[in-house]
């Protein structure tokens, strides 16, 4: 993406303060790398006039942003106490295994990256993950299997 790129979705907000969680989450969604780059970040501060690290800060605070490239499809495994009790490592174990990569990481081929994630209030059909914007819940061995077929095709 481009400063123009970056500078055409900020214009669509109105430059309050108010916008500024809307316009990262905007940008982010609409990299290919799932991330928010350091000159975006420039953009938004000059735009809704913060200062770099009010942005960065925001940035940073949140878990669903990201400074780092990411892939296309974002995996995003609960950590809450609830789905730790439900085996969400037995979960974290098999992803990281069957995709060749541990958390944080990116695949080779750009397709999924592992992230940790706070509650993503599905206790009760525990454990859960996310990917990009889908749940799943009550996940097995055979139903990850099955998603990460689906979402390679895609």
């Amino acid at each position: 993406m481009t400063t123009q790129d970056y500078k055409n979705i900020i214009q669509k907000f109105p430059p309050e303060r108010i916008n500024l969680l809307r316009i990262l989450h905007e940008i982010q969604n609409q990299h290919p790398h799932n991330y928010l780059p350091r000159e975006a970040l420039y953009e938004v501060a000059d735009y809704l006039n913060l200062t770099m690290a009010a942005v960065y800060g925001a940035a940073t605070y949140y878990t669903m942003f990201s400074l780092r490239p990411r892939g296309k499809f974002i995996i995003r495994i609960c950590q809450s106490p609830v789905c730790g009790m439900m085996g969400s490592q037995t979960i974290v174990d098999l992803l990281q295994s069957q995709l060749k990569i541990k958390m944080g990481e990116t695949t080779a081929d750009g397709l999924f990256t592992l992230e940790y994630s706070e509650c993503l209030g599905r206790c009760g059909k525990a454990p859960s993950m996310m990917i990009n914007e889908n749940t799943f819940t009550g996940l097995t061995p055979d139903k990850i299997k099955n998603i990460l077929v689906e979402y390679r095709s895609k």
